[in-house]
């Protein structure tokens, strides 16, 4: 398995971590509404802005991430390119 496929790889896991994550943070605001620690008025609101900071915690993660690879992939002597938005791989003709 390459560099790009690992990498490929653990966005994919991070998009599906997100969902998960997103689901279960409504659930437990449902369970919070149901013993009556958040009013039902408050609940939508209190489960998009934990949403919402789950989102900003994993974009930093990410910036993070790629520091890091870029830093390793500077001292390992290996070339690194940066590609378009949504270009990944070279055309082929």
């Amino acid at each position: 398995m390459d560099i790009r496929e690992l990498l490929q790889k653990s966005v994919y896991f991070g998009l599906g971590l997100a969902a998960y994550s997103r689901d279960k943070i409504e659930s437990l605001v449902e369970d919070m509404v149901r013993r009556g620690e958040v009013a039902q008025k408050d609940a939508r609101q209190l489960a998009a802005d934990l949403v919402k900071k789950g989102e900003e915690q994993r974009e930093e993660l990410r910036h993070l991430i790629r520091s890091e690879i870029a830093a390793a992939l500077k001292e390992a002597g290996l070339a690194t390119t940066a590609r378009p938005a949504g270009e990944d791989r070279p055309a082929v003709e």
